[in-house]
């Protein structure tokens, strides 16, 4: 791994899309489409009082996304039940006639090693479920 002191360790995910970079980043940027792809914030995704929140395995979590913009960012926090907030840095990055999920999954302080690279596989799921869906979702739409 990379980390060093202070700079805790992290792993790069990337999943390949055969999917327009913009209708791809469009999707994803929706909170209320997160119950279709992201199974740890699958459940109970709602809208109140303009902040997005959903209830997760670790209990009810607020996400923030980042504001619509051209470069396809689709960094988030998410605020735990404990009051942590958790930075992801996720991007849509055009490729060829596709684009590619790279979302960092950073190792919280106090995880184990198992948890960590259960936290890997579980947003590695995620972006091939995202990847699974806008595919099936744009090639039927490319159809009609």
């Amino acid at each position: 791994m990379f980390a060093k002191k202070g700079v805790p360790d992290a792993r790069t995910v990337t999943v390949a899309v055969n999917a327009d970079a913009d209708l791809v980043y469009d999707f994803a940027r929706r909170p209320e489409n997160l119950p279709r792809w992201a199974a740890g914030l699958a459940s109970g995704v709602q809208q109140v009082g303009g902040a997005w929140y959903a209830d997760s395995p670790m209990g009810r979590v607020r996400i923030a996304m980042s504001a619509e913009n051209p470069y396809r960012v689709l960094d988030h926090d998410v605020t735990l039940p404990d009051g942590r907030t958790v930075t992801n840095a996720f991007r849509v990055t055009p490729v060829g006639n596709g684009c590619l999920l790279i979302f960092v999954v950073v190792r919280d302080a106090a995880a184990t090693a198992d948890a960590f690279e259960a936290d890997v596989a579980a947003v590695e799921r995620d972006l091939q479920a995202l990847s699974g869906l806008v595919e099936t979702m744009f090639a039927r739409a490319a159809r009609t």
